[in-house]
């Protein structure tokens, strides 16, 4: 016997119906034929291969956005020399605005170039980071002032004599307006450039022939540090300093890296390590890295107050701008 009833189903009352319903979902033979092909349904996912191609490649992707190591705090050297830092053989190399000096393993002053614009055709007053490969010194070298630069080239200096060697001018087309640092790559035969600029030049890398000097091409930093102030070649990765932090509201500044893939256009940057231990914050400028003891090395200066790139003055209770080496071991 049928009944006629009303069910409640959800929020509402159904209409007084004269089949019978179960559960809310229809006639017994319309539920009978959903739960075939809902079993069908399951049946068929069970033999079909989970998808852990994206699933492994979210976490690859995971993966390479983290650091790619831990650093403790190891020592800290002050240098004659406020702009970069390079590490070979033991030996340290550290450039100041105008001029290069050698230290020993010990941090023991060898030698120190003063008159490194001596043999220039162009003008330039201005050395950043630098780099120091099978026995040269490579450094960006540029006239700079009030933020503004021009006659932008690669300088290479012998390790030994710190004598100029050779030049190499960059590419005016390359869109690129100052440069902060040099890196050498021996992995891709290359030298990269960064650019201190904080517009359309400070969001590329720009690479040039190791051998010839000449210009390769640049590659789109995603997304791009804030000043860029040095570069390092590591292990087939760009490591980058920019001084992102306020200084006068005591933000550190950051070390940013990314893998090198000279046949991609872009490469996509990843924040290695914030600078929250140094003595005092202040400007963050070059790095390298000693092979040997497997440590970072950062250039920070303190005591100087920076307007548009350049010191001007000093904070209370400095009479001098201090330049230091931070020394960070590896894991």
């Amino acid at each position: 016997m049928i009944k006629k009833r009303n069910i409640i189903c959800g929020l509402g009352i159904i209409a007084t119906a004269s089949v019978l319903i179960t559960a809310c979902g229809g006639t017994a033979a319309e539920q009978k034929a959903e739960n075939e092909t809902t079993t069908a349904t399951e049946e068929k996912q069970e033999t079909m291969p989970a998808p852990v191609t994206q699933k492994g490649q979210i976490e690859k992707t995971s993966q390479e956005m983290l650091p790619a190591h831990s650093y403790e705090l190891a020592g800290v050297h002050e240098v004659d020399g406020r702009q970069g830092i390079a590490w070979e053989n033991g030996e340290y190399y550290v450039s100041g605005s105008t001029t290069i000096t050698h230290y020993d393993k010990d941090w023991k002053l060898v030698a120190e170039a003063e008159e490194p614009f001596k043999e220039f055709e162009a003008e330039v007053n201005h050395i950043g980071d630098i780099d120091v490969y099978n026995g040269e010194i490579y450094a960006g070298v540029e006239y700079f002032m009030d933020g503004k630069a021009k006659n932008i080239q690669i300088a290479v200096y012998d390790a030994e004599t710190l004598k100029l060697v050779r030049t190499w001018p960059f590419a005016e087309d390359s869109g690129q307006t100052e440069v902060s640092g040099v890196a050498v790559d021996p992995d891709h035969n290359c030298v990269w450039m960064c650019s201190w600029d904080g517009d359309e030049s400070g969001r590329y890398l720009y690479r040039y022939d190791l051998k010839t000097g000449k210009y390769l091409g640049k590659h789109h930093i995603q997304a791009p540090p804030q000043w860029l102030q040095g570069i390092a070649y590591y292990d087939r990765n760009l490591y980058m300093t920019a001084d992102d932090g306020t200084a006068d509201l005591g933000e550190p500044d950051h070390v940013y890296r990314c893998k090198v893939d000279p046949d991609k256009t872009a490469f996509t940057v990843v924040l290695e390590r914030t600078l929250d231990d140094v003595t005092l914050q202040g400007e963050i400028e070059g790095i390298s890295f000693d092979k040997n003891n497997n440590r970072m090395l950062i250039s920070y200066n303190r005591g100087a107050r920076i307007v548009l790139g350049m010191p001007k003055g000093f904070y209370e209770g400095f009479d001098k701008e201090i330049h230091e080496i931070f020394e960070y071991d590896m894991k």
